[in-house]
């Protein structure tokens, strides 16, 4: 390699542009270090301790022995599959009030989605009234309450309602799933189907004369289709019971979801009064 003193300047900055091009951004040494002859850093020789006087001759006063840690119980673990799911089909079948239907739910442990919510949010409002309101799962407001839409979507719910003329003691609200998803996550096919017949048998327990599901989730899965909500919509359909009764059912939007997009609140008002319609009809033909 030719001398530093040699390298004409021109070809110096040519030399520096090239190993800048290159991606050298560094300073090296003009001769290689050979790294495994250097020594390691002489070792710093420790202070000698300060002397403590000896205190053997006065007992000092022994400090208790800190409690145990208390072991965290482990968390049961169930697999959700279809075992799991003809189980919850069981045990909802055999709930005769809706009173047995949450026992049987806070007791079950076939769902995962138990052990990591807070609590179990089985229902609110008036379970001798007309409509009952069907959502997908509880969120961080609902799981720390143990009832459904009581955060912002809930208390747009509230404001729909009173829109045409209900509230919580004229209508009944659930969800298709009855623990908080960790995260706010969707719920897995497995976990939503385990979930299936605890709501369904819900359905035909309560027994309204009208059902609407909220959003694309619990429509899909209360009327078993996969057409998107917002083809379904403001058109009326029909849940069969597991009892095989015909309730009609209003698919509409989600609140969370007119909260994202509340251009599209105008939809879910001509499905609202579709619903006030029809409850005054129902209303008519029993008088």
């Amino acid at each position: 390699m030719m001398p530093k003193s040699q390298i004409h300047p021109d070809h110096l900055a040519e030399l520096l542009r090239f190993y800048a091009d290159a991606g050298v951004d560094e300073a090296m040494e003009d001769e290689p270090i050979n790294r495994f002859e250097e020594r390691a850093p002489a070792q710093v020789p420790k202070a000698a301790a300060p002397s403590v006087p000896d205190r053997s001759a006065a007992p000092s006063p022994q400090r208790p022995p800190a409690a145990p840690a208390e072991a965290r119980p482990a968390m049961p673990a169930a697999i959700p599959d279809e075992a799991q799911a003809a189980r919850a089909r069981d045990l909802a079948r055999s709930a005769g009030s809706l009173a047995e239907l949450k026992q049987l739910l806070a007791d079950f442990d076939g769902c995962n989605l138990k052990y990591t919510a807070k609590n179990l949010v089985f229902a609110d409002g008036n379970p001798e009234a007309d409509i009952m309101f069907v959502g997908e799962a509880p969120g961080r407001d609902e799981d720390l309450e143990g009832l459904p839409f009581v955060g912002r979507s809930g208390r747009l719910l509230d404001r729909m309602l009173a829109a045409i003329g209900l509230d919580r003691t004229t209508a009944y609200i659930s969800n298709v799933i009855p623990w908080r998803p960790p995260g706010n996550r969707d719920p897995s096919p497995l976990e939503t189907e385990i979930c299936r017949p605890f709501i369904e048998r819900h359905i035909e327990l309560m027994n309204p004369k009208v059902l609407v599901t909220l959003g694309n989730p619990s429509t899909k899965l209360l009327l078993r289709t996969q057409t998107g909500i917002m083809r379904m919509r403001g058109n009326w359909s029909v849940h069969a019971t597991p009892g095989g009764v015909q309730i009609p059912t209003m698919p509409t939007l989600h609140p969370a979801y007119l909260l994202r997009n509340p251009a599209h609140k105008k939809l879910a008002w001509r499905d609202f009064v579709a619903i006030k319609v029809k409850l005054r009809q129902l209303g008519e033909s029993r008088t």
